[in-house]
């Protein structure tokens, strides 16, 4: 049996990047910055940061593109891809990345402003909220899409060993 599969919950450290394929499916490219803190034998608080590469396909780059922004929680489950590529220099160059299979959207960085999107936790069709020159009277509501959402706050301590239930 075989497994790859990715969970990461972490901030986003730059605004996602939209691209459309020849084939008009939408790609979207993000980093996201998890950290791990622990104490060391001499008791010294310690923490490490690790960035990840994200790469989302289809609806999900959309939804990254309307509502994720640098600094906001961010919950993605994938798989890891690795690719060549020939770098400018004329290289080959491996990079591994994570293909993101399922997001959930995270409380925005402190400071962060929402923009103008609407509520950063549903959507609608692109179609419905973008289309301009049309009366909104002859138009049907949009269906509001629910988006499962996270919160990193509440868990900014250390996990002691004492404290698992197992």
């Amino acid at each position: 049996m075989n497994v790859n599969k990715v969970i990461l919950v972490g901030r986003v450290t730059r605004d996602p990047e939209i691209r459309t394929t020849p084939g008009g499916q939408s790609v979207a490219t993000l980093s996201i910055a998890t950290n791990n803190f622990w104490t060391d034998k001499s008791g010294t608080k310690q923490e490490k940061t690790e960035f990840h590469n994200i790469v989302l396909w289809g609806r999900l780059a959309e939804i990254a593109g309307q509502y994720l922004t640098k600094g906001q929680e961010c919950f993605i489950e994938g798989r890891l891809q690795t690719r060549e590529y020939t770098a400018k220099d004329g290289t080959t160059r491996r990079t591994t990345e994570i293909i993101g299979e399922n997001m959930q959207l995270g409380s925005r960085a402190q400071g962060a402003s929402q923009g103008g999107n609407s509520a950063p936790h549903s959507t609608s069709a692109p179609s419905d909220r973008f289309a301009k020159g049309t009366p909104s009277v002859s138009k049907p509501a949009p269906i509001e899409e629910e988006i499962p959402t996270i919160n990193l706050d509440d868990e900014r301590d250390e996990i002691k060993i004492e404290d698992v239930p197992f």
